[in-house]
């Protein structure tokens, strides 16, 4: 399997605070990356790294090296926006746009040049079908996406970042706002994403890790301390504090 992100040696500051120390990690292409660990551990820093959404805070200075297909993200002739296309978001609450069903799932192909209304309703209707959502919302395309139940607006967002066709979703914990029903929907709708896309996603929520990852990084205070098989990692950790934390002795 051949892999999709390369990080090297990566640290990242918040001005004086460094919030990630030497990350190594390689991400398989079309494969479930779970990252796990403690509140506050870098987890999250380390996922909005991975399309440079960090580059929205002013005082970030980040070093090291990630490449996403060889090419180095932080590279000069990176296009920011391009980048996020290809590594789209899904975001911890549902956060759609205050605006139909239909728009919010259109907006990211118009604003990268897609025009043709029939080209637009294609592509509307495969997301949100690849976003397992379309039976329930396929009669109600015009109305306001904020009508919608969490679990919908959340596998609506899912739909509005697969529109634009991305490689790799990112998640920041996809389903802590959501009940139980609509966490396993979610849980299997990514399992049935990653034919197609590489997904990354941090989770508080171990056994959810368990569940569908194929592979787990665990992070402590900054640091990548354990990465490898999921099966393998909460089965037979290598480090201590793996054991300690998997086992619930803190966190």
């Amino acid at each position: 399997m051949s892999n999709i992100i390369t990080v090297k040696d990566m640290c990242l500051w918040y001005g004086e605070h460094q919030a990630l120390k030497d990350i190594n990690i390689d991400i398989p292409s079309k494969s479930i990356t779970a990252f796990i660990g403690p509140s506050g551990c870098g987890k999250s820093t380390f996922l909005k790294s991975l399309n440079r959404m960090n580059d929205l805070i002013p005082s970030v200075k980040i070093t090291g090296d990630v490449k996403y297909n060889g090419k180095n993200i932080f590279g000069s002739s990176v296009d920011v926006n391009e980048l996020r296309r290809e590594i789209g978001m899904v975001f911890q609450k549902p956060n759609p746009f205050p605006m139909s069903i239909y728009d919010n799932v259109a907006y990211g192909p118009r604003t990268h040049g897609v025009k043709s209304k029939a080209k637009l309703d294609d592509i509307v209707e495969q997301s949100l079908k690849d976003a397992a959502i379309w039976e329930e919302v396929k009669d109600r395309l015009k109305k306001n996406a904020l009508g919608l139940s969490g679990g919908q607006q959340q596998r609506l967002c899912i739909a509005r970042a697969l529109a634009v066709k991305p490689a790799v979703l990112l998640m920041d914990e996809p389903t802590s706002a959501l009940d139980p029903i609509s966490t396993s929907k979610i849980e299997e709708l990514t399992i049935k994403l990653k034919e197609n896309y590489t997904i990354i996603m941090v989770t508080h929520n171990m056994q959810q890790a368990v569940r569908i990852s194929d592979q787990t990084a665990f992070f402590l205070l900054g640091e990548l301390v354990e990465y490898g098989n999921t099966e393998t990692l909460f089965s037979t950790p290598k480090d201590k504090r793996t054991e300690d934390y998997i086992t619930g002795r803190f966190g």
